[in-house]
């Protein structure tokens, strides 16, 4: 499959050699991390909460990744967000198992300083795996989830689901 090929050369070209390990900047303290946002696509509240944070991480000499299996992203839009246009990546119409893949090996590489993925409903070993992947590439994921119709007429605001050993 052509997407599948074009992501794999896009994470061959890892910044870190193979058998090694990213180490975070402060020795022994773990950066990266992963979220999820369960969000109605009927409300800005994903855009009022992430384009601020995604606008520092851009400052950053990374790359910003987004994963995306059925949108694409509009340059028009990035611009108006003021994100970093030459450094955002989008990949697209990718199946979601391959996007939980993509997303892991784009965390490890360290090349990305933050890696949005709509992803499905992930079992607790994908999370697990993103989880590490983020720590040891330095980077913070995002599992982007937009919420089901049956999901939004029995709650009434927005979820936001933070997965971190801070909170735990």
């Amino acid at each position: 499959m052509r997407t599948q090929s074009l992501y794999q050369n896009h994470f061959s070209r890892a910044a870190v050699p193979a058998g090694q390990t990213v180490v975070a900047p402060q020795e022994g303290k773990k950066n990266g991390l992963i979220s999820e946002l369960v969000y109605s696509e009927h409300q800005s509240v994903v855009v009022q909460l992430l384009v601020p944070l995604l606008q520092q991480l851009g400052q950053q000499s990374r790359w910003l990744l987004w994963l995306t299996p059925q949108q694409k992203l509009s340059k028009s839009w990035l611009q108006q967000a003021e994100l970093p246009v030459n450094k955002v990546v989008q990949l697209n119409q990718i199946s979601p198992q391959a996007t939980v893949d993509a997303m892991e090996k784009a965390l490890l590489t360290g090349n990305y300083s933050v890696v949005l993925g709509w992803l499905p409903e992930l079992t607790e070993q994908d999370r697990l795996k993103l989880s590490r992947a983020a720590e040891l590439g330095n980077a913070y994921g995002f599992i982007m989830r937009p919420q089901r119709d049956n999901e939004a007429t029995h709650r009434h605001c927005s979820t936001l689901k933070i997965h971190s050993s801070l909170y735990h």
